[in-house]
């Protein structure tokens, strides 16, 4: 079907919703179109958006296909440029245009380059040029915010232009998502460009409160948008540019302290985290002053939490107050007034670990013991594995070995697996006891197999993956083969298996990849049956270099009469022939 038949403004309304065709519309109306040709079923064009973007749209059927170099045009939508460039057709299409797209003829095209508007733009007069920037701007909402914030740079800056700018370019009314959040982000970017030139033009106390109106700004639409990761960056921006302008302009450093902390505590989104930090140079010995009272204020009013306690802010503003009392502790450069402020919150394990470490950290190695072992009486078995393991380090460092031997074999029993079975070996191997541990550790690890309910692997026989795993990482592979064949274990630990024992014992080989084929095959998806092929290959290897082609061929009929009503994997299977 002729494009002139599915290409209507009705139908690019529809393919690319009411957002995108706006923002097109736009495009079409801005003059973004360039270099369009109608030729042989497909339309081709430059679109100059954020960067000049290359579309393409053509005949396809009853339908029409289309494609752009921008982002959103790689994730397979019918993005804005694409309907800028069919709405750009739609004017100009005339009959002969239409007959022009049969016979292969260029009617659309007329022969300009952007060279040739870039010649003709300079032989035009300045206000001619600007009044065409001005229109462009009409059509523009990202090209007239910046505008404006360059203009407000070159000039007296008018703070409630510059607000207006920002709150038109950051905040956001509804939400954005993936798609249009690149759009959102450039238009951001441009603007806080905008705030940057009033800082190279020495206008540093407006930027100061430009660059937080932007971020509240942008607290708001964070809320609102599908982020990953571009709003962190703006934020980022933001931030760094107000350390800049405050550096510069020097403002009231009580003031500034008062509003750092505010948005310290109760900011949603970590806007000016670590201030104490970052800000203390600028902040000087006033505003330093003037956090610290706010902090200690706020501070008193935090209860003190034992183990097992909590409270419904823990991990909100208490959260963020504790973290402010802590970095003024650490400026001060007084363990014992930060141990202080870390005992307040009591209520897990990690709390004494974060106490016990910033000893160990001090080389107080017996003040690390003393909350070390606090946090384990408080919690037992329960207590975080951190903890337990900075305790039988400090152990093992007093030669108290059977006690540290005694935490990491708990470890051991609540969380069997290779992973703590590596972890108990490196502590014993620290006292040398080894052999003893690695025996007591397959028994418990046997128990636990006897302890297994019937019917627990599809086999019906008891899953000894651990102990082939186990075996495999002290590459005792006959151990790990035969712990395989006593009971079960998982596919991939077969394969692995499958996979030492080809060139010794390649029977071995086969059977395993065999036993797996069925199973893989019964799963009936196009990703298995590949798979399930795969093994077919290394089973047919295998059994040539046995000599066994026939009993090979025989086994593939096997499988084309079982599986023949399974039509993808029977394609895959002819690939082997007869």
């Amino acid at each position: 079907m002729a494009l002139s038949k599915v290409l209507t403004t009705n139908r690019v309304r529809r393919w690319a919703g009411s957002r995108s065709y706006g923002r097109g519309e736009r495009y079409f109306h801005g003059g973004h179109v360039s270099d369009l040709k109608a030729v042989k079923g497909r339309i081709t064009a430059t679109v100059y958006g954020t960067y000049p973007y290359r579309v393409m749209l053509w005949d396809a059927g009853d339908s029409v296909g289309y494609d752009c170099d921008c982002p959103v045009g790689q994730e397979g939508d019918f993005c804005k440029h694409c309907v800028a460039t069919a709405l750009a057709w739609l004017e100009q299409r005339t009959p002969a245009a239409e007959t022009g797209m049969g016979k292969g003829k260029q009617q659309a095209d007329t022969g300009l380059t952007m060279k040739d508007v870039h010649a003709w733009l300079l032989m035009q007069e300045k206000e001619s040029l600007v009044d065409m920037l001005v229109e462009a701007a009409d059509y523009d909402t990202q090209l007239s915010g910046s505008l404006m914030m360059k203009a407000a740079a070159a000039g007296g800056v008018n703070l409630v232009t510059c607000r207006e700018v920002l709150e038109q370019a950051i905040g956001i009314d509804g939400f954005i998502d993936y798609h249009d959040m690149y759009e959102y982000w450039h238009g951001a970017d441009l603007a806080i460009n905008g705030i940057e030139e009033l800082l190279k033009t020495g206008n540093a106390a407006a930027v100061v409160e430009l660059s937080e109106y932007a971020l509240r700004c942008l607290e708001g639409a964070m809320n609102n948008a599908m982020d990953d990761g571009e709003m962190g960056m703006l934020q980022h921006r933001l931030e760094t540019l107000h350390l800049k302008a405050c550096r510069k302009a020097k403002p009231d450093p009580e003031a500034l302290a008062e509003r750092l902390f505010d948005w310290e505590l109760n900011g949603e989104w970590g806007t000016f985290r670590d201030a104490v930090k970052t800000y203390s140079r600028v902040l000087g010995r006033n505003g330093m002053r003037r956090y610290r009272e706010l902090a200690e204020a706020e501070w008193g009013k935090v209860k003190p939490l034992k183990a097992g306690e909590t409270t419904r802010d823990k991990y909100g503003r208490r959260s963020r107050i504790t973290g402010v009392i802590e970095d003024l502790a650490r400026q001060g450069g007084d363990i014992e007034a930060l141990v202080a402020v870390m005992s307040r919150d009591l209520s897990t394990s990690y709390d004494f670990f974060r106490i016990a470490e910033v000893y160990r950290k001090a080389r107080k190695g017996n003040k690390a013991l003393e909350w070390a072992e606090k946090g384990v009486a408080a919690f037992g078995n329960k207590a975080d594995r951190r903890l337990q393991d900075l305790l039988a380090e400090l152990y093992h460092r007093r030669k108290r070995h059977d006690e540290a031997m005694s935490l990491i074999w708990c470890q051991f029993e609540k969380h069997p697996g290779l992973p703590a079975y590596q972890h108990l070996k490196k502590h014993a191997d620290r006292c040398k006891q080894w052999p003893a541990w690695r025996e007591q550790a397959l028994k418990q690890v046997q128990a636990n197999i006897a302890g297994q309910p019937r019917g627990w692997t599809r086999s019906g026989k008891p899953d000894h993956s651990l102990l082939v795993e186990i075996y495999l990482w002290e590459q005792d592979v006959e151990a790990a083969w035969q712990a395989a064949n006593t009971g079960s274990c998982g596919e991939a630990l077969w394969l692995e298996l499958a996979g030492l024992r080809e060139k010794t014992h390649p029977r071995d080989a086969i059977r395993v990849y065999r036993m797996l084929i069925d199973p893989i095959v019964e799963r009936t998806n196009n990703e298995a049956y590949a798979q399930a092929v795969g093994l077919l290959r290394q089973v047919k290897r295998l059994m040539d270099e046995l000599g066994e082609g026939t009993e090979f061929r025989q086994y593939l009929t096997r499988l084309r009469i079982e599986y023949k009503r399974k039509r993808n994997f029977m394609k895959l299977l002819e690939k082997f022939g007869d």
